[in-house]
């Protein structure tokens, strides 16, 4: 099967309708989702096509939320990253969450651009960016930057994990054009 890419599309709905139309393997991590959620949401259901990938997805997802980053930070890089990928799915869920932390509407603005009002935060997202557009290939000044900021080495191996876990996502959403169940935000303006 060939997808075409054309991010307006969806591709017939390629994830089960419902938890109990998912691989046996995947419906408690489903309904996990669900019970914390209050749904599972098209993105879960599509990755859950694959147990496997579902459960390291969970995993890393849950490990980062134990981060030293904090989950207002986890969500200023993953609207940052799916800016970058161009992944209007993960800019809509990620704003939703990020209003639900409590982020206001001109911060979430900042974060699809890369930036942050608060300066520590900023650093951060701004280096998580950084890490998406050029593939890692980041300089010596980019990681001294963020380190002066205040950032650790592990620190900053947590935000290059929450880009490595986001573009996951961007990736798989733009490839099956996931049907957005989230109030639609659109991507910041291209660079």
């Amino acid at each position: 099967m060939i997808y075409l890419c054309n991010p307006q599309e969806t591709r017939n709905d390629p994830y089960p309708a419902t938890i109990e139309a998912s691989p046996p393997a995947s419906q408690p991590l489903l309904a996990a989702v669900k019970a914390r959620l209050g749904s599972a949401p098209n993105m879960f259901r599509l990755i859950g096509t694959s147990p496997a990938a579902l459960e390291g997805y969970l995993a890393l997802s849950g490990a980062l939320g134990k981060g030293s980053l904090g989950a207002r930070t986890g969500e200023r890089i993953a609207l940052a990253v799916a800016n970058v990928n161009r992944c209007t799915y993960c800019n809509s869920a990620h704003s939703t969450i990020g209003s639900a932390l409590k982020l206001d509407p001109a911060e979430l603005e900042l974060n699809r651009s890369g930036r942050s009002n608060d300066p520590k935060a900023d650093a951060a997202v701004h280096f998580a960016r950084l890490v998406a557009e050029n593939r890692g290939q980041v300089t010596d000044g980019d990681v001294a930057s963020v380190k002066a900021a205040g950032f650790s080495d592990a620190e900053l191996v947590e935000i290059v994990a929450h880009v490595a876990l986001n573009t996951l996502t961007n990736l798989t959403n733009e490839v099956f054009g996931t049907e957005v169940d989230f109030p639609r935000v659109d991507l910041a303006q291209a660079a």
